[in-house]
């Protein structure tokens, strides 16, 4: 792996431990919304591990029990190792405000895709920088409650 690569990982995981931590620290006051967007605990099966995963994410778009992921990884190159476990894995458990849920997630079809990306960047406009940043397409994935 480059140093590129490693420093970007290192990175996330920071990014994402710390904000666990604010969670954690506040008791659970702080850090489930991140200005207008929410804030989730994606909890995932690895698929090489088999281990239980947990990520910070924002869901830019929920509504009625289905929550937006977005697979940006800050524009790398590579898909996130969370988005690579749903796709083996797609049975996920999403900590929102607290409350954990079981869902199932998919990706979204381009159609899905071309309504969910206005809504998606006009709550964080940083998405289109994302993109802008790599070649591969960005996933979004839908989470729904399982049936």
């Amino acid at each position: 792996m480059s140093l590129r690569n490693t420093i970007t990982d290192l990175s996330m995981k920071l990014m994402s431990n710390s904000h666990r931590a604010l969670i954690a620290v506040s008791g659970g006051r702080l850090g489930w919304k991140l200005g207008r967007i929410q804030s989730v605990e994606l909890f995932t099966i690895g698929r090489k591990s088999g281990e239980r995963r947990g990520t910070m994410l924002t869901a830019p778009v929920h509504e009625n029990g289905t929550y937006v992921l977005v697979a940006s990884k800050g524009g790398d190159d590579r898909h996130p190792a969370w988005y690579l476990n749903l796709v083996a894995n797609p049975d996920i458990e999403l900590a929102v405000d607290g409350q954990l849920l079981a869902l199932r997630a998919r990706t979204a079809n381009p159609e899905e895709k071309a309504v969910l990306w206005p809504r998606v960047v006009a709550v964080y406009g940083g998405y289109t920088q994302y993109q802008t940043k790599t070649s591969r397409e960005i996933p979004i994935v839908i989470c729904e409650p399982r049936p």
